[in-house]
């Protein structure tokens, strides 16, 4: 299997609770290309329940969307600027600076919840990403990100 985008964060940048490697408590969410997309698979537990039984609470959503779209930003950049993740080069890592996120019906507990990012565009440090989390194949969230390159 390819390595997933997260497998290329320097150690300092791998304490994230919902990505990093170096986080033994986290999701260790893992992210990859599928084509011009990209995407990320988890299959929360039942401690990550909601207020409706059987369904996903809004916070772990939003933060697989967020995790996700980060890891999104930085690979669009990387094959923006026709580089390769890992090529010893200065790491690109992005923060979130706005995420928007519409919960469009409960998310399914127990199944795999499939996340997908677009590239909307790249202006500098600037990268805008459109997302989507799907379980049961269904559309379960949207959200729109504003990720920010941060100076190394």
């Amino acid at each position: 299997m390819t390595a997933a985008f997260q497998d290329f964060y320097p150690d300092e940048f791998s304490h994230c609770y919902g990505c990093g490697s170096q986080n033994p408590q986290g999701h260790h969410l893992k992210s990859y290309w599928d084509g011009e997309e990209t995407i990320a698979r988890f299959t929360p537990d039942a401690k990550y329940s909601g207020g409706v039984p059987e369904h996903v609470y809004g916070g772990m959503v939003a933060s697989l969307l967020d995790c996700h779209g980060t890891a999104s930003a930085a690979a669009f950049t990387y094959r923006a600027l026709n580089r390769e993740m890992g090529d010893g080069g200065d790491p690109v890592r992005f923060v979130t600076a706005s995420l928007k996120v519409d919960f469009l019906k409960p998310t399914p507990m127990g199944v795999e919840l499939v996340v997908r990012g677009k590239l909307r565009s790249i202006d500098g440090r600037k990268v805008w990403v459109d997302l989507s989390l799907t379980g049961n194949d269904g559309i379960c969230a949207k959200g729109e990100m504003l990720a920010i390159r941060l100076r190394t």
